[in-house]
């Protein structure tokens, strides 16, 4: 913003900032004068800031990151998903207001604005899985386009982080789930609906996460030594997971199958958690994810392993993360340990 004051000769001067430095004008005969000049000034060096930023819409931002980064991604469906629903492309909602602005007028007003828009439809925690994806395509296009001259959202209050899950099975609810999905451990899993009662038991046993489990290979299994080689990971960095004799009775009856030749379960990540809420809800089990099953294993894990061994079966390099998200122990347990 221009400053203008009035030298002791009886003239005006003007000053403005300009790129984070000051330009000063002196002599002008009247107040309107030197305040013309200030506000040339200021339009030219936000003419010359903006000329460089493309007069593109965001909705250009987001269908060029779709097209060359998220496709190099581990998780490039879910994330291509996100962005084909902020471009319109799903049936149930158009597009979002954002892909209408330029770039050249985007502020950071517009991302809180999505953000509270987003915050009256969807949960915390899918706002902020969301916010990662729009942050990455802004600093995409600030650090590597040209297209923004700087990231808006890091100037935009983030939406607090929600309460950390910790529902874990309750007494009774892995029988039921046995029963719902036919699921002997004893006989080879023949049928969609026993071979989820296979991967239940497995994640139970291993904390490995379902799109883990739906793409083993026997090619990554070592029923010797007990282990699961897992070359990609959500993280991206390959795990050993080693396996308890359970776990090694599960891989062997789906070893004879047929139809598990290639893949050990023969089961899609999607398949197994919408297969997976069925069996629940016939159950009539509240509020249980397949996810769930991760932090009852690790929560089980940690009474027989130290928490560096821990950490290397789950995968985590934050020990935080494991600790706040997947170590939910009953506070019961833990008191007949001290005796």
């Amino acid at each position: 913003m221009a400053s203008i004051f009035k030298t002791d000769d009886g003239s005006w001067r003007a000053q403005v900032s300009v790129k984070g430095k000051r330009k000063t004008k002196r002599g002008f005969s009247t107040k309107r004068d030197a305040q013309a000049w200030a506000s040339d000034l200021e339009r030219e060096a936000k003419e010359s800031t903006s000329s460089d930023i493309p007069d593109r819409p965001f909705s250009e931002a987001l269908e060029r990151y779709r097209d060359t980064v998220s496709v190099t991604k581990r998780g490039q469906k879910f994330e291509i998903r996100r962005i084909e629903r902020w471009l319109g492309k799903s049936a149930d909602e158009p597009a979002d207001p954002l892909c209408f602005i330029s770039l050249q007028d985007l502020q950071s007003k517009h991302f809180a604005e999505w953000r509270d828009r987003r915050l009256q439809k969807v949960a915390v925690g899918t706002v902020l899985r969301e916010w990662t994806v729009l942050s990455s395509i802004c600093s995409q296009c600030a650090k590597e386009w040209g297209w923004l001259k700087e990231n808006p959202m890091t100037r935009v209050k983030r939406p607090k982080e929600p309460e950390a899950r910790t529902r874990r099975l309750l007494p009774g609810e892995f029988e039921q789930l046995m029963i719902a999905t036919q699921y002997d451990i004893d006989i080879p899993p023949e049928s969609k609906s026993e071979r989820i009662g296979a991967a239940i038991v497995f994640a139970i046993e291993t904390a490995m996460r379902a799109g883990e489990i739906c793409g083993i290979t026997w090619e990554d299994v070592n029923l010797e030594r007990r282990t699961v080689h897992l070359p990609k990971t959500k993280n991206g960095n390959p795990r050993t997971v080693p396996l308890s004799t359970t776990a090694v009775k599960v891989l062997e009856k789906l070893k004879t199958l047929d139809d598990c030749k290639l893949k050990a379960f023969n089961l899609k990540s999607d398949s197994l958690d919408v297969n997976f809420r069925k069996i629940r809800n016939k159950c009539l089990i509240d509020d249980l994810h397949f996810h769930d099953l991760r932090r009852e294993a690790l929560t089980r894990l940690a009474t027989k392993v130290d928490v560096l061994n821990l950490a290397k079966i789950s995968g985590h390099t934050d020990l935080r993360i494991l600790q706040r998200v997947y170590y939910a122990p009953d506070m019961g347990d833990i008191a007949l340990m001290l005796d």
